[in-house]
């Protein structure tokens, strides 16, 4: 795979945190996910993956675009925490629980049975499986509202970076 990266710290009025782009300039084939009875192309040829690493919040979030520039799906993942490696790369820690919004408003939840494994077998403690399930609750009641702003700044974070590629 071919591919260009950017990244920065941004703090504005409406987000505080980093951000990274990842150009898929080429790829051995494409790469595509099922949700129920669609099939996704998530990664392809002049693909874009930007992942937002909010400050202080337990998520991130990660849009891929297709060669068009339209988003393809909005991929949250739930974590403990977001941070910074001493390389300077943005990680997160993850909780298990995703939720993929796609352009049409559909709403996929994902993965609830990593995270019951993952307590019954002692990887998180009840704490953690707590925080997850109410970041989940959380962030779905803003998503439907259309308040979950991360969504809205997606393009905007697009083309600042891509500008650094």
């Amino acid at each position: 795979m071919e591919r260009r990266y950017a990244q920065s710290y941004l703090e504005t009025g409406s987000y505080k945190g980093h951000v990274t782009l990842l150009e898929i300039s080429k790829v051995t084939e494409p790469l595509h996910v099922t949700y129920d009875d669609k099939n996704i192309c998530i990664a392809d040829d002049g693909y874009l993956w930007l992942q937002q690493f909010p400050s202080d919040k337990h998520h991130s979030v990660t849009t891929m675009f297709d060669a068009r520039g339209k988003v393809v799906q909005w991929y949250i993942d739930i974590c403990y925490m977001n941070g910074v490696g001493e390389n300077n790369i943005p990680w997160m820690d993850d909780l298990y629980l995703d939720i993929i919004i796609l352009p049409s408003g559909e709403i996929v939840q994902k993965d609830a049975d990593e995270l019951e494994e993952a307590l019954r077998n002692g990887t998180i403690d009840k704490q953690l499986y707590d925080m997850a399930w109410e970041e989940s609750a959380r962030v779905n009641a803003l998503v439907k509202h259309g308040e979950f702003y991360l969504l809205k700044l997606s393009e905007e974070h697009k083309d600042f970076l891509s500008n650094r590629l």
